[in-house]
């Protein structure tokens, strides 16, 4: 009785469903993927500006938070942050990094329908490291990945090459 009510009490506060929820992030995930399909491949790696890390390298850490939270999120269970025992090898050229995305992208929807609803209101401790509701930590993963797709904008620009429009993420 205490479960329902407890239910029925978080159904009366969403503001939006976990598919939109979903839907904005892989709207966001859309966007960022056009970005790393716009920047220079012989730049990606490399490229670096006022001490920031190279494109590849914030992706990447996108790509690895994206990946290893998707069981906690659904579970409980979270690995170490970095706990790479089941990473894939490091991409070298940006096709492998699409690739990544790709699968990372797939993973999410996978794992997506798998989440209770009462767990968005679950407080976790993410990885050791991040203690909040579920729906707190995934808006982490969204603006983890807005704040890093921002640099690569600048990168871009600096580099002399237009961005995706920031805007332009479809509204699923």
């Amino acid at each position: 009785m205490e479960n329902t009510a407890q239910l029925s009490q978080t159904m009366d506060q969403i503001v939006l469903s976990a598919e939109q929820l979903l839907a904005h992030w892989q709207g966001h995930r859309g966007l960022t993927r056009r970005v790393i399909e716009a920047y220079p491949e012989e730049h990606f790696f490399s490229y670096t500006l006022g001490g920031m890390r190279p494109c590849s390298a914030l992706i990447d850490e996108v790509l690895q938070m994206a990946d290893q939270s998707m069981q906690g999120v659904v579970s409980g269970q979270w690995p170490s942050f970095g706990d790479g025992a089941e990473a894939p090898p490091k991409a070298t050229t940006k096709k492998q990094v699409l690739a990544q995305w790709d699968r990372v992208t797939e993973t999410i929807n996978a794992h997506w329908s798998q989440i209770p609803p009462a767990r968005f209101q679950e407080v976790d401790k993410a990885f050791g490291l991040y203690e909040g509701p579920i729906y707190w930590f995934l808006f982490y993963l969204i603006d983890n990945e807005i704040h890093h797709r921002g640099q690569a904008y600048v990168y871009l620009r600096t580099l002399g090459v237009e961005p995706p429009a920031f805007w332009d993420r479809p509204q699923v």
